[in-house]
């Protein structure tokens, strides 16, 4: 592939290790396809999801893209047009725009909103994402949360102790958390971070007082989290990437935060004795020794604490309960796992006896 097919090529195949949004695609991309499949999405099934700049200044020790040489970049009008064809002919039903940062943070910002823009005043109707740069100006802030659906700013890791391990350019308080505060200014419910988890040597505790923080104070739509990868060349090579279940594990406590409505006091106990988060189901691990519920009084928030038993099944239940009494197991029409894993904290109770004329006799 060769011109701007093989330049597309690259900066798709660059913007891999960005996780796609919305909704939970954790595909990434090859030098084969400039799409990625996202079937969850909210409003388009498929995101071209691309840099504008594929080289970077920045030092992070884990990041592939510093490592580029070719200098591969495109124009905020070249890009726009790659953008709108792709729409038009129901390739894509999005974009998720990032860029490396080859030399000042203000112009590549100015280079991805003029991306945006341009869009739109092509009245381009798909989704657009736009990933804020660390030191982004308040106004560049504004003007992407204006332009696009969703914002976000990857948090990285849990402090500036451990940013500074990561790089020594970027200030963990000024250019990452005060920024993601004019974010959450510019775009509340339209914006969302990640966080690399295992990178900087951080522990559980310091990633739950880290997500916490930022649901409590910021209000993210989401966070994500991403596993770190051990990639050639890059001054972490060395270290082991991190395990799956770590970054799954942690999307399982994410969800009992943004779901389910979990407070921090209520989350603590999931970390045991050491601060770590083990590998077990983080709803389980809460539930285990608690006293079972009985599906027919219980209430929703009982319910959802109930492992195997999420928001829509507990509706379901409070629903059908108004109908008949539930006997046993099989009147919750659960599926088989589910019901499985829910059963050691149900319980049944005997249906009331109707009262007759003859009690009166």
């Amino acid at each position: 592939m060769t011109g701007c097919g093989g330049k597309l090529a690259r900066l798709t195949s660059q913007s891999q290790y960005d996780v796609c949004v919305p909704g939970e695609c954790m595909q990434q991309l090859s030098t084969e396809s400039c799409i990625t499949r996202n079937p969850n999405a909210a409003g388009c099934s498929r995101m071209l999801k691309v840099l504008l700049h594929g080289s970077c200044s920045y030092d992070c020790a884990y990041c592939s893209v510093r490592l580029d040489r070719s200098h591969h970049a495109f124009a905020p009008r070249e890009l726009a047009d790659i953008v709108h064809e792709q729409y038009r002919n129901n390739l894509a039903g999005g974009l998720f725009l990032s860029s490396g940062v080859p030399h000042d943070t203000d112009d590549v910002m100015d280079g991805l909103i003029e991306t945006a823009r341009i869009l739109r005043s092509q009245d381009y109707p798909g989704y657009l994402h736009l990933k804020i740069l660390p030191g982004a100006s308040r106004d560049d802030i504004r003007e992407a949360a204006r332009l696009a659906d969703c914002i976000s700013l990857n948090v990285e890791t849990t402090g500036e102790s451990r940013l500074r391990f990561l790089s020594g350019i970027k200030d963990y308080a000024n250019d990452i958390i005060k920024r993601i505060g004019w974010i959450a200014d510019a775009a509340p419910g339209r914006f969302m971070t990640q966080l690399v988890i295992g990178a900087a040597g951080e522990t559980d505790l310091e990633i739950f007082n880290c997500i916490t923080a930022l649901y409590g104070k910021m209000h993210p739509s989401r966070i994500y989290y991403s596993g770190f990868r051990s990639l050639p060349k890059t001054r972490l090579s060395s270290r082991e990437s991190t395990p799956a279940w770590r970054p799954r594990r942690w999307y399982q406590v994410d969800s009992l935060i943004r779901e389910y409505g979990f407070s921090r006091e209520e989350l603590l106990p999931v970390l045991d004795e050491y601060g770590t988060l083990p590998n077990d189901d983080p709803k389980a691990l809460l539930a285990h020794g608690s006293d079972p519920v009985d599906p027919n009084s219980a209430s929703f928030e009982d319910l959802i604490r109930v492992p195997g038993i999420g928001t829509t099944t507990a509706r379901a239940i409070i629903a059908a309960r108004e109908d008949r009494w539930i006997r046993n197991p099989g009147d919750l029409n659960m599926d088989a796992g589910c019901l499985k894993r829910a059963m050691p904290y149900l319980a049944f109770a005997e249906a009331p006896r109707q009262a007759t004329l003859a009690l009166f006799d």
